[in-house]
Parts: structure tokens; C-alpha cells; sequence
């Protein structure tokens, strides 16, 4: 039987340029500072997120310097799967208010709307930590 996954999209106000914003998105040491417990990346571009004592395996398929970043989530043998997960940051700004907001789209096996919400407000709380916003 097959998962069913679940579309998580919340935009979060951040008080950060999107310059200083990006490396905390896109770089393995950037990422490792508050989305995951360790992040590294093989020769193969291969990045692997490292949490709850296990290796996730993920392709940075989409990024645009400043703007937005996607990770595709691989199989444990480092396969595409069928239907994969992915985690999508972009930067948006408000035209109205010029406030800066991360814009994420987690798309998983996680299901439950609440324990995700928690999970991204904790992640977020961590970024405007270490970003001062």
C-alpha cells in the first residue's frame, strides 16, 4: 500500500533580506544550522539531510540564487521514486508592505496538518534566531 502525501504550503513573515536569507536555504551548512541536525553534499550534488538518527537523501532540482530553492527527496538507494517528496522554499515579498516572507511547500508522508505546523514553526523560530528577524 502506497502513502498518501499531504501538500503543507505556510508562508512565514521574516524580518531578512533575501540575500542574507538564500545561504541558510541553499547550502549545506546554511541548512544545517537550524532545518536539519547535519547536512552535507556528495559529488554528485546529492544532499543528505541527516535527522532523527537517519540519512534523507535529496536533489536540489530547482533553485533560483536569492529567490527560491525545491529539494526532491530520494529513496534510501539514492533512486528517484515515483511520487517523491519534496521541500520547496521560495522568498516572497509583499508588494503592499515590502515585508519578506519564506514561503514553504513540504510535500510528504506527514499527514498530520497540526504536528507539521509545529514542526515548522519550531524550524522557523530557529531560522529568525540566527538570521535576527
Amino acid at each position: 500500500m502506497k502513502a498518501t502525501k499531504t501538500k503543507f504550503v505556510h508562508e512565514y513573515p521574516i524580518n531578512a533580506s533575501a540575500r542574507l536569507l538564500y545561504p541558510y536555504l541553499s547550502t549545506p551548512s546554511g541548512l544545517a544550522q537550524w532545518f536539519s541536525d547535519d547536512v552535507s553534499v556528495n559529488e554528485d550534488k546529492v544532499f543528505n539531510f541527516f535527522w532523527d538518527g537517519r540519512n534523507h537523501y535529496a536533489e536540489m532540482t530547482n533553485h533560483r540564487t536569492n529567490r527560491s530553492v525545491r529539494f526532491l527527496f530520494l529513496n534510501d538507494d539514492k533512486s528517484h521514486a515515483s511520487d517523491p517528496s519534496y521541500i520547496d522554499f521560495s522568498i516572497e515579498t509583499s508588494e503592499l508592505t515590502q515585508e519578506q516572507y519564506l514561503k514553504v511547500v513540504d510535500y510528504s508522508e506527514e499527514n498530520d496538518e497540526e504536528e507539521l505546523e509545529e514542526l515548522w514553526e519550531h524550524l522557523l523560530q530557529k531560522l529568525r534566531e540566527i538570521v535576527g528577524g
